[in-house]
C-alpha cells in the first residue's frame, strides 16, 4: 500500500487549484509527520528514504506555490529558516527547577529516610531514570500543536528557541490523539542531547574547517540549540527525550509512570531506560548498574534521577527554593586512566593548521580503546610540558574526546626532550610558520594536499572568485578523482570532464565552466582574498589591492613597505611576506596568470587628490552621508578609509552616538571632525 501511494504520489505534481492544494497539503503533512514518528521515535520506518524525500519535495513544491496554505505542523519547518537577530526571553509559567545531588550511596539513603519521615510512611515507590547530559528545554503545545519552546535559563525565564527546536526530527509538531485525548494547553520538559557518533562527526567537521571543536556532546547540543541560524541546528541531528510536566490544563494522572505513558501516547520520544523501585536498595542497585552500563550507551549520561512515583506524594512533599523535595540526582564518578606517550606527530588540517597529536599506548577508557589524543597547539604542549615517553593521565573530555591531563614527572625518562612543532609541513614539506599573537602553526603552501579541498572551497566562494555551482561536494569529487590538485587547475577543466562526474548534467557542466571563465574578470581584491593569505580577509585585501594594483607588485613588497600601509600591521605584513616567499605559491600564481587570471587595478588615483596620503575613520550616526558613500568620497579624492583607529589614522569623523573610537582618537591626539567639517573639507556645497 505504501509503495503504491509513492508511485501514485508523482501524479500530484499536476497543476491544482487552491482547494485541491489544501487537501493535498493536509494529506502530505499528516503522512510525513507519521513517517517521522515511526522513524525517529518508534525506530520502525515503513517507507524508504527515497520515498520520503519524494513526498517531502512534493509538499515543498505545493507550499512554494501556495505559501498561505502552509500548516503549523508542516515537516518542512524542520529544514531551518531565516536567521534570527537574537533570542527573545520566554518566561516559564511554573519554574524549571534544578535537582539536589547525591554523590554517594549514603546520600541516597538519607534522601529516602527524609522522604519516608516527611510522608510518615514505611515504604515509598520510586522511579529511577537516566540523567541525560544535555540541555534542559520546555515545549508548549496549544490544541496539540507545538507553538513555543525555550531553554531552562535561570529556571524562571529562558530563551525562545522555538525555531531551532522545530528542526528536531523526533519532536512532534502536532501531538497524536490515537489513544489519549490531548489537553488544550500542555507544557512538557525534557533534555536535548547529541549522540556520540554525531558528536564525533561534528567535531571532525569543526577541525577540518579549522574551528574550535566542542569539548563534549553537551556543549555541542547547547551550542547547536543557540544558533541564530536554524539551518545550522537542523544539520546537527539533535535528539530529545521528554520526562516531566509543566502546566497542563484539563489533564490528570496518578503517578509519574502514568505521565510517562501519556508522553508516549502523544508521540513524544522518551527514554525507556528507567526502573520502578519499591525501596532505596533497589534504587542504588539500578544506579550502580547504569554506571557500569554507561559505556555501552550511544549518548552521554552523568548519573540517575530518583523520583517519588506517586504524584500526590510529590505535591505533599513540595519544593525548596530551587529544587523539588521529591527528586534527587545520583552522580557518577569521573573517569581517568594512566598510559604512555609513544610518539607525537604533527597533523595538518584543511586550512593548513598544524596540530600535535599524541600516539598513546592503547588504554581502555570510558568504554573505548583510546590510542590517540590531541595536544591542541604548541602553547598547550609547553604549558603541560608533554614529552615523548612520558607516563600521562588521560581522560575523555565530556566522556568522549581523549585528552592528556598531565604528565607524571617522577616517571619521566631521563633522556626525554621537549617537543616542538617542525618548521616543515609533514604533508608537503612546505614552510610552517606561527604568526605573532596566534596559537596555531600553519603550512603556507596553498597546494598542500592535506588542505587543498578547504583552499579550493575558499577560492571559489561568493566573497572571493564567486564561481556559481562550485559547492563542497563538487570540490571533493574533483580532488578525489584527481582532476584538480590546486586552485589553478580549476581553469583547465572542460565541460566533458565535468559532465562525466556522477550526478552532473551537461547543462550544469556548461554553467560551471562559464562561471570559471567569468571569474577571470574579477577585481584584484577578490583574487587576493581567494588566495587565503593568513590574516588577510576581505577588507585588508581591498586595502592592499588599492595600494599595489597587482599580485606582482604585492609579491615584491617589503615588510617595511607593507607596514607603512594604513591598517596593515606587523602580523599581516609578515603573513603576506611568508606567503610570497613560498616557491609553490609563486608557481600557482604564475599558472593562474597563464590561464588569464591576472587582474590589475589602476592605483595612480590613490596618489592624487586632496586626500592623498590621508586616512579617515567614521563613527557614530552620519546624517549627510552613509558609511559607504563617505568612504567612496574619501577614496575618490585619493584618501584611505579604515574601520578601526590606529596611529596611522589622520582624521576621525564623528557623528552623534560616537563611542570608544572617539575616546581612543582623543588619547592618540587624532584630529576629530564633525560631519559638517568633513563636508567642508570635501568641498561639497
Amino acid at each position: 500500500m505504501e509503495r503504491f501511494f509513492f508511485i501514485a504520489n508523482r501524479l500530484h505534481f499536476r497543476p491544482m487549484d487552491q482547494a485541491q492544494a489544501l487537501a493535498r497539503i493536509h494529506e502530505l503533512t499528516a503522512l510525513l509527520n507519521d513517517h517521522n514518528h515511526r522513524y525517529y521515535v518508534l525506530d520502525d520506518p515503513t517507507v524508504s528514504d527515497a520515498a520520503y524525500d519524494e513526498l517531502l519535495r512534493e509538499l515543498q513544491t505545493l507550499e512554494a506555490q501556495f505559501p498561505e496554505l502552509k500548516l503549523q505542523d508542516s515537516p518542512t519547518q524542520r529544514i531551518g529558516s531565516t536567521p534570527l537577530s537574537g533570542f527573545e526571553p520566554l518566561t516559564h509559567s511554573t519554574p524549571m527547577l534544578s535537582l539536589a545531588n547525591a554523590m554517594d550511596e549514603q546520600e541516597l539513603v538519607d534522601f529516602d529516610a527524609r522522604i519516608r519521615k516527611d510522608l510518615e510512611v514505611e515504604q515509598v515507590d520510586y522511579v529511577v531514570e537516566l540523567k541525560l547530559d544535555g540541555l534542559g528545554v520546555e515545549l508548549v503545545y496549544v490544541d496539540g500543536v507545538f507553538t513555543a519552546g525555550s531553554t531552562r535559563g535561570d529556571g524562571f525565564t529562558g530563551e525562545n528557541i522555538t525555531q531551532n527546536l522545530k528542526t528536531l526530527k523526533s519532536l512532534p509538531l502536532r501531538l497524536r490523539d490515537d489513544s489519549r485525548s490531548i489537553p488544550p494547553y500542555l507544557e512538557v520538559r525534557g533534555e536535548v542531547f547529541m549522540g556520540h557518533t554525531d558528536f564525533e562527526a561534528l567535531n571532525q567537521r569543526q577541525l577540518e574547517s579549522e574551528k574550535q571543536p566542542f569539548a563534549n556532546p553537551r556543549n555541542a547540543a547547547a551550542g547547536s540549540l543557540r544558533q541564530l541560524d536554524s539551518r545550522i541546528t537542523s544539520s546537527r541531528n539533535l535528539l530529545i527525550n521528554l520526562y516531566s510536566p509543566g502546566r497542563i490544563d484539563e489533564f490528570s494522572v496518578d503517578t509519574h509512570l502514568d505521565f510517562i505513558q501519556a508522553l508516549k501516547d502523544w508521540g513524544f520520544p522518551v527514554n525507556d531506560s528507567f526502573k520502578q523501585c519499591s525501596n532505596i536498595e533497589s534504587v542504588f542497585e539500578f544506579h550502580k548498574q547504569m554506571e557500569s552500563d554507561r559505556e555501552s550507551l550511544s549518548y552521554d549520561i552523568d548519573g540517575t534521577v530518583t523520583k517519588v512515583n506517586d504524584l500526590s506524594f510529590q505535591d505533599q512533599l513540595g519544593i525548596r527554593s530551587r529544587s523539588p523535595r521529591w527528586a534527587i540526582a545520583g552522580k557518577f564518578k569521573a573517569r581517568q586512566e594512566v598510559t604512555k606517550i609513544l610518539s607525537i606527530e604533527p597533523s595538518v588540517g584543511r586550512t593548513g593548521a598544524i596540530t600535535p597529536v599524541a600516539n598513546l599506548e592503547p588504554v581502555h577508557l570510558g568504554g573505548v580503546m583510546v590510542a590517540r589524543a590531541t595536544l591542541h597547539n604548541q602553547d598547550e604542549v609547553d604549558r603541560k610540558d608533554i614529552r615523548v615517553g612520558d607516563t600521562v593521565v588521560v581522560q575523555r573530555a565530556g566522556d568522549v574526546i581523549p585528552e592528556v591531563v598531565k604528565a607524571i614527572l617522577e616517571k619521566r625518562p631521563a633522556d626525554s626532550q621537549p617537543y616542538f612543532i617542525p618548521d616543515k609541513c609533514p604533508a608537503c614539506e612546505g614552510h610552517v610558520i606561527r604568526l605573532e599573537g596566534e596559537a596555531k602553526h600553519y603550512c603556507q603552501n596553498i597546494s598542500c594536499p592535506a588542505q587543498i579541498k578547504g583552499r579550493i572551497e575558499h577560492f571559489v566562494a561568493k566573497r572571493c572568485l564567486d564561481m556559481d555551482g562550485f559547492g563542497t561536494k563538487l570540490v571533493a569529487q574533483l580532488v578525489d578523482s584527481e582532476l584538480i590538485s590546486s586552485i589553478a587547475d580549476i581553469y583547465a577543466l572542460s565541460v566533458e570532464q565535468l559532465a562525466d562526474l556522477e550526478r552532473m548534467a551537461e547543462k550544469s557542466a556548461i554553467n560551471i565552466v562559464e562561471a570559471v571563465q567569468q571569474s577571470k574578470s574579477v577585481d584584484l581584491w577578490r583574487l587576493i582574498h581567494g588566495l587565503g593569505i593568513r590574516n588577510v580577509g576581505e577588507h585588508i585585501s581591498k586595502v592592499i589591492a588599492d595600494k599595489y594594483g597587482s599580485l606582482t607588485a604585492l609579491s615584491e613588497a617589503t615588510v617595511e613597505d607593507l607596514e607603512s600601509t594604513h591598517e596593515v600591521g606587523p602580523i599581516v605584513a609578515r603573513g603576506v611576506l611568508e606567503f610570497f616567499n613560498e616557491p609553490d605559491n609563486l608557481e600557482i600564481i604564475q599558472k593562474l596568470a597563464s590561464y588569464g587570471l591576472d587582474p590589475h587595478k589602476d592605483v595612480s588615483v590613490a596618489t592624487e587628490g586632496k586626500f592623498a596620503g590621508l586616512a579617515f575613520v567614521f563613527t557614530g550616526k552620519l546624517e549627510l552621508y552613509n558609511r559607504d558613500s563617505a568612504r567612496e568620497v574619501v577614496e575618490s579624492l585619493g584618501g584611505a578609509t579604515a574601520n578601526t583607529i590606529s596611529k596611522k589614522t589622520d582624521y576621525l569623523v564623528a557623528g552623534p552616538g560616537a563611542g570608544s573610537k572617539l575616546e581612543k582618537a582623543g588619547k592618540l591626539r587624532i584630529k576629530i571632525l564633525t560631519e559638517a567639517e568633513f563636508q567642508s573639507m570635501v568641498g561639497a556645497e
